[in-house]
């Protein structure tokens, strides 16, 4: 369980830094703007907040993979970030798209399930 828990996390991390190049790197380029659902011109005028956003989903990934390499003792930190994972999917689902809740809360609620039932005893 606590492989498959590790891989979850390693997965939503990745997923983290994913979004951290997309919005600091692509987010006017097409990748960015079909991601987003943008236009140029909208994608112009916020490319410095979605800089600001990729890079909060940076710290997001750090934290994850820091708790990853903390090994047992990482379980307060992988449920943590997970957490706040969670809360900005919710955030987000509930203010910009319902498709953040299937693509960013749902996986960090599996993770921190996953976690929570490998916890070393």
């Amino acid at each position: 369980m606590a492989l498959i828990a590790s891989v979850v996390v390693v997965l939503v991390a990745l997923l983290h830094l994913y979004f951290l190049v997309l919005e600091m790197f692509l987010w006017d380029q097409p990748a960015g703007l079909k991601a987003f659902g943008n236009t140029p011109e909208k994608a112009a005028l916020t490319k410095v907040l979605a800089a600001n956003q990729g890079l909060y989903n940076g710290f997001l990934a750090a934290g994850l993979l820091w708790g990853l390499w903390l090994g047992p003792e990482g379980f307060g930190v992988k449920v943590f970030f997970l957490l706040c994972v969670l809360v900005a999917g919710l955030y987000g689902a509930a203010t910009a798209s319902r498709k953040i809740l299937f693509v960013q809360a749902l996986p960090a609620a599996v993770g921190l399930v996953l976690v929570f039932l490998s916890r070393p005893a």
